[in-house]
């Protein structure tokens, strides 16, 4: 026999988690199996949480790049590596 277990999550994070579990061959209810029995098997979370969010200088960087700002263009690798004195 076995036990429900019932979660509310958004509808995003439900189609994105599900879209993710289905490119490794795996329905949800697997993937929450998997998740159920890591933790048990480390004694914990199976991984350590973070916040994937970009820093403050890697989001000025971006919106520069998407503004078309300080955008340099090289006729290849060397001239590159010139311009950074690498």
């Amino acid at each position: 026999m076995n036990d429900t277990v019932q979660s509310r999550v958004s509808p995003e994070l439900k189609r994105d988690a599900e879209r993710v579990f289905r490119a490794m061959g795996l329905k949800t209810s697997d993937a929450i199996r998997l998740f159920l029995q890591q933790s048990v098997n480390v004694g914990g979370l199976p991984f350590r949480p973070s916040a994937a969010r970009p820093n403050g200088d890697t989001v000025a960087a971006m919106n520069e790049t998407k503004s078309g700002e300080n955008l340099s263009e090289y006729g290849g690798f060397d001239e590159l590596r010139r311009d950074l004195d690498v």
